[in-house]
């Protein structure tokens, strides 16, 4: 069924608003995919923090071409289902990783995380991309190393002279 120019001009909005709030942007090809795999796959982007959206390329060409993510359009040919990462910048390449292990009909074909366009080669390297919670956890840890292990040498004096002690009060 034929988009009306309201309906259009909904969709660009709605999909430049979503643009603005992401951090990246994946794109891949469903070409052969049942609904029961999309839908199954819709419920794993919402549980990740990633709007999924079948959008036809030449509103998704306008709706990002004002956003970060405009080196995208060259890459938007066939059929494409877009992921914009809201929570994490991996998170929608994380999502395509994961189903694409258990589905070959999902094949990614560009990435961006705003700095330019990805290939699909790309892939593992976005999807390793930390999330908040992971990325703050080894901002911490590696604050906490250093005073951790000065804390362990100061408590490494009295402990060997206690075991020095020991071991003379043993040979006595």
């Amino acid at each position: 069924m034929a988009l009306g120019l309201v309906a259009k001009k909904e969709i660009v909005a709605e999909i430049s608003d979503v643009a603005s709030k992401a951090l990246s942007v994946a794109v891949a090809e469903y070409r052969g995919m049942e609904v029961a795999e999309l839908t199954d796959l819709r419920v794993k982007a919402r549980e990740q923090g990633v709007y999924l959206r079948v959008i036809r390329n030449t509103l998704a060409k306008r709706a990002l071409a004002e956003s970060k993510f405009a080196d995208i359009d060259s890459a938007l040919v066939g059929p494409l289902i877009y992921g914009f990462s809201l929570d994490a910048p991996g998170g929608a390449a994380r999502l395509f990783k994961d189903f694409g292990k258990t589905n070959n009909k999902l094949k990614v074909t560009a990435l961006t995380i705003g700095s330019g366009l990805l290939g699909p080669e790309k892939l593992d390297a976005v999807a390793s991309l930390p999330t908040r919670d992971e990325a703050l956890a080894r901002l911490l840890a590696t604050f906490k190393a250093p005073v951790g292990k000065f804390v362990q040498t100061i408590n490494e004096v009295p402990s060997k002279f206690a075991r020095v002690l020991a071991a003379i009060k043993d040979t006595k």
